[in-house]
């Protein structure tokens, strides 16, 4: 029976978290490797460490910027009185 419980209150995984998951796989392996570039005796160490300190500030603000966008695209992060009603598609300049 508890399992039965334990089973209910698990939440499916849906797109967002394994995106979400990914990005923090990533963000782990950018980190490890800047680490790893700072610590090299190479000649190209200091390119790898530049895009790798690039990257690592890049893409969380890239993946900010489109979560944000496909907020607004779906709806969610304008103010209900900007949303456009789809059943009344005229303009308040039309009146």
């Amino acid at each position: 029976m508890s399992t039965e419980k334990k089973d209910e209150k698990k939440k499916p995984w849906t797109a967002r978290r394994i995106i979400a998951l990914i990005g923090i796989i990533l963000l782990a392996g950018l980190y490890a490797s800047t680490l790893v570039f700072a610590l090299m005796d190479n000649p190209a160490a200091k390119g790898l460490l530049m895009g790798a300190v690039f990257c690592t500030i890049a893409v969380p603000v890239l993946l900010y910027a489109m979560t944000l966008a496909a907020k607004t695209l779906r709806g969610k992060g304008v103010p209900p009185q900007e949303r456009q009603d789809p059943d009344n598609s005229s303009d308040e300049t039309d009146r």
